[in-house]
Order: structure tokens, then sequence, then C-alpha cells
């Protein structure tokens, strides 16, 4: 696929079902070994637990979804920051944020929270609420955090970055164009 194509439905369709297999695959390897593994909510024993299996449908279909936002934004709109190109960077950027999270927390380091507070501050200045960065997200958390809780808290993340960039960086700008 050449950098400057439009996103297909075949494309769409591989995509989708190389994330559907590499979940499924990932599943079936730690029913014959460990064990599927669950998550407590938050981390706290207190809290119900959410097994990974439910990942191995959610993903896929998040996965479906995220990509035909990506598709329609992307194939519908030639600004620089929609090109498919930027677009391919901002997921593997994403995917890379999410495997640092993963590490960082598996070790039990305080990383996670700084990285978190940084990409916070970046989407003061970066539409890091697109499609790609939430399903780079996923993809780089879910083999560390099953499916469901990279998924859930990529959402929590995305409503806030979109809050940060969309209403209170707009204000700010606003403001500062009104001083002028």
């Amino acid at each position: 696929m050449s950098l400057h194509q439009s996103i297909t439905l075949k494309h769409r369709i591989v995509f989708t079902v190389i994330i559907a297999v590499l979940i499924w695959a990932n599943l079936i390897w730690n029913y014959f070994n460990d064990g599927v593994p669950s998550h407590h909510i938050l981390d706290n024993k207190d809290l119900p637990t959410i097994s990974n299996w439910w990942g191995g449908i959610v993903v896929p279909v998040i996965t479906w979804f995220l990509l035909l936002r990506i598709a329609k934004r992307v194939n519908n709109d030639s600004s620089p920051s929609n090109k498919l190109s930027t677009t391919i960077y901002n997921f593997l950027a994403a995917v890379v944020f999410g495997v640092l999270i993963s590490y960082f927390f598996s070790i039990g380091s305080e990383v996670p929270s700084y990285l978190l507070m940084v990409a916070m501050l970046l989407s003061f200045f970066i539409p890091l609420f697109k499609a790609e960065f939430l399903l780079g997200f996923i993809v780089g958390m879910t083999y560390t955090f099953g499916g469901i809780l990279p998924v859930a808290f990529g959402i929590i993340f995305i409503i806030l970055f979109a809050i940060a960039y969309k209403v209170i960086r707009a204000g700010v700008l606003y403001l500062v164009s009104k001083m002028r």
C-alpha cells in the first residue's frame, strides 16, 4: 500500500483480521499455559475482575469502528494533518506509547503516570483525540492488559484530550486573540 492511497474496505478488513488473529492467538496461548488472565478494575482487589476473553470480541469490533472513522477522515480530507502517512505515524507513535505504559506498569514503575501527564500536556497542542491515537494505544496495551482495560481507559483519555484541545485550548486562544 502506497502512503498516497486512500484506506479501502480491503485494507480495513485485512487490518481487522490481523488484529483479531493476534488477539485470539494470545488468548489461546494463555489458555493452554497459565490460563487467560483477568484484571481487577483500577488494579483494586476489592473491585470485580474483567477477563481477557472479552478482548477477543471487543478489540476487533473497535478496530473496525476506528478504521471506519480513520478512513472517512483520511479519504475525504486532503489537509496535511489527515494524510495517510501522518495517520500511520500517529498510530505507530500511539502503539509505542501504549507499549511503554504497559512495560513500565508491569515492572511497578511510576513512569506511566508521568507519561500520561506528558500526553495530557501534549493534548493542548496536538489533536491526540483522533481515532488512530486511540487504536494505537489499544493495540500497544492489549498484550499486557487484555482488550477491555485499554479500550476503557483509552476512551477516557480521548475524551480528556478532546476537551483539552477543543475546549480549553480554544478558550485560551480566544482570550489571547481578544487581548491583542
